[in-house]
């Protein structure tokens, strides 16, 4: 019996000492590393020292051109006279001061699409994940449902500011937009939230890209248990029998973005409020996503104002569509680039069909731009091969001095043909404005391609030469092609800063991308202004004239 006690306590002493050697040599390892990172942050020190010293003995001679600062904060020549003194930031309104949160007390904002099988089995729930929870009646796999902290949340007032240029003595007074992203705390509920999409006007690349990144914000990033309702045939199908609403799953819109178009169909007019606010009432719709022009955010801001005056706890939010790139303030429309690269195969064949078809062979291509001239722009500017580009904001001249009849003679007799690129709006003051309008209040425009084409002819025929002229008109053809990869990484960000924006409560705006980086927008503010045109002084112009050579037609200011 002593023996068997013996042995237990020499076992527990044995257990002791192994247990406090791992823990010495535990701590020793520990001291080890930490006196290795210690020696490490000190060589890194002395080689910022040294190259900062470096630096300051190679530097200008004038000593007070130069400050001298060190950890991190700017060095460089101090500019006093380039200064911002007032920032005024552009409002978007808040369902908060109206209604209350519907969101659960304490809730905390959360991406919800980690698979629960990535995360370690903790002891207890970490912070982030208590404050959510599933439920068996969920309509979507819980096991895409998991719990992840967004890498960066938005703070309160954090804005982008709206004029990043400054010059000397430039007054310091700007205005600034509210910053994009997810919030810490949501006004909506995600257990309760219902949503509609809808598609109005033409057609643009990217369409289907964002109602695809809508869907699955919804469904997969904040886990809504609602429905998520895409509106058919522009906004009738808020109303009309003949377009029910289909529900969009995220199986339904696994492959939309590699098509054109719009899954939802589209279609110009149609507006009328009272049934629009009826819809949303009977479905209860808590956020409703309108992509569209500023025709088309001026109706939604309409809904906005209306459900307001209902009394109904909606948030409205428009994702800026125009294959014209003529909204004003964002850096660019969605579906832009896709439009101007698609616009490089019309330009080619153009060329091709100039080059081979003697004699004096000419190619046209027509491209959209109603009031603006940045798909024709930018499209010249990519090809490198347009000899002449007409846009509305620069005057048509046909002959004389500065004609561009005269000029595309003379680029014919200099390579042996040319390539026109103009844009459908162009040439009104030789055409004249047309009054008529289409379903959505937009003008009807003149046929400038095919007067470009018989001016031309006639041009040459009056010099007693034949010109071989064919006319192209892609203008549909480029604005239905699925969007490039540059639009898709847009329209997936627009679409998910929506979606943030909406399930943080706010309410009648727009987001768009301004100065790279991504803001909510006042729609009052947005359209007010729009359609934006390109500036003839500016250098986006002054690009086309030293490309394609022509003549410049502006007024001298």
């Amino acid at each position: 019996m002593g023996s068997c006690c013996g042995n237990k306590q020499e076992q527990a002493s044995l257990t002791a000492i192994a247990l406090f050697t791992s823990i010495v040599g535990l701590t020793a390892f520990i001291s080890r590393v930490q006196a290795k990172e210690a020696k490490r942050k000190a060589i890194a020190k002395k080689e910022k020292e040294a190259a900062f010293y470096k630096l300051q003995k190679n530097k200008h001679s004038s000593q007070n051109e130069i400050v001298p600062l060190m950890n991190d904060t700017p060095a460089g020549k101090l500019l006093t006279d380039v200064k911002i003194d007032q920032v005024y930031l552009w409002e978007v309104e808040h369902l908060n001061k109206k209604f209350a949160s519907e969101a659960p007390e304490g809730y905390i904002n959360i991406m919800k699409h980690t698979d629960y099988n990535s995360i370690p089995e903790p002891t207890s729930a970490p912070a982030f994940m208590q404050s959510f929870s599933l439920h068996e009646d969920s309509n979507h796999d819980e096991d895409e449902m998991g719990g992840t902290s967004y890498n960066k949340l938005i703070g309160k007032d954090e804005c982008i500011l709206a004029d990043i240029v400054r010059k000397p003595g430039q007054e310091g007074v700007t205005k600034a937009f509210i910053r994009a992203g997810p919030r810490k705390s949501l006004h909506f509920n995600p257990e309760t939230v219902n949503a509609a999409i809808v598609t109005c006007g033409g057609l643009c690349p990217g369409l289907n890209n964002v109602i695809r990144e809508i869907t699955n914000s919804l469904i997969f990033m904040y886990g809504i248990k609602g429905k998520v309702y895409g509106i058919r045939g522009g906004y009738k199908g808020f109303y009309d029998p003949a377009y029910p609403p289909i529900e969009l799953t995220p199986e339904l819109v696994e492959d939309i973005h590699h098509r054109g178009g719009t899954v939802l169909s589209s279609s110009r007019g149609g507006f009328d409020l009272d049934k629009i606010l009826g819809f949303i009432e009977k479905y209860n719709i808590k956020q409703l996503y309108v992509i569209g022009g500023d025709g088309t955010h001026r109706g939604a801001f309409r809904i906005h104002e209306g459900c307001m005056e209902k009394g109904f706890n909606v948030a409205v939010a428009g994702i800026p569509k125009t294959i014209d790139n003529d909204v004003d303030y964002i850096d660019r429309s969605f579906g832009f680039q896709s439009a101007v690269e698609a616009a490089q195969d019309a330009i080619r064949c153009a060329k091709v069909e100039a080059s081979c078809n003697l004699p004096n062979g000419i190619g046209i291509v027509k491209l959209m731009g109603r009031s603006a001239g940045y798909i024709a722009a930018f499209s010249t500017l990519g090809s490198g091969d347009v000899d002449l580009c007409l846009v509305p904001e620069v005057p048509t001249v046909l002959e004389g001095e500065i004609g561009c009849l005269p000029h595309i003679y003379r680029r014919v007799k200099q390579k042996g043909y040319a390539v026109i690129v103009v844009a459908e709006g162009a040439g009104e003051e030789i055409l004249g404005k047309s009054t008529e309008t289409d379903a959505s209040g937009n003008k009807k425009l003149p046929a400038i391609g095919e007067f470009m084409k018989k001016a031309t002819e006639n041009y040459f025929k009056k010099l007693g030469e034949t010109a071989t002229v064919k006319y192209i008109d892609p203008s549909y053809m480029v604005r239905s092609v699925p969007a490039n990869a540059a639009d898709s990484l847009y329209c997936s960000q627009l679409a998910q800063n929506a979606v943030h924006g909406a399930m943080a409560g706010f309410t009648g705006f727009s987001v768009g991308l301004c100065k790279d980086k991504m803001v909510l927008l006042p729609i009052p503010n947005l359209v007010a202004t729009s359609p934006r045109m390109m500036r003839t002084n500016g250098r986006t112009w002054e690009r086309v004239l030293a490309t394609t050579r022509q003549p410049n037609t502006v007024p001298f200011m």
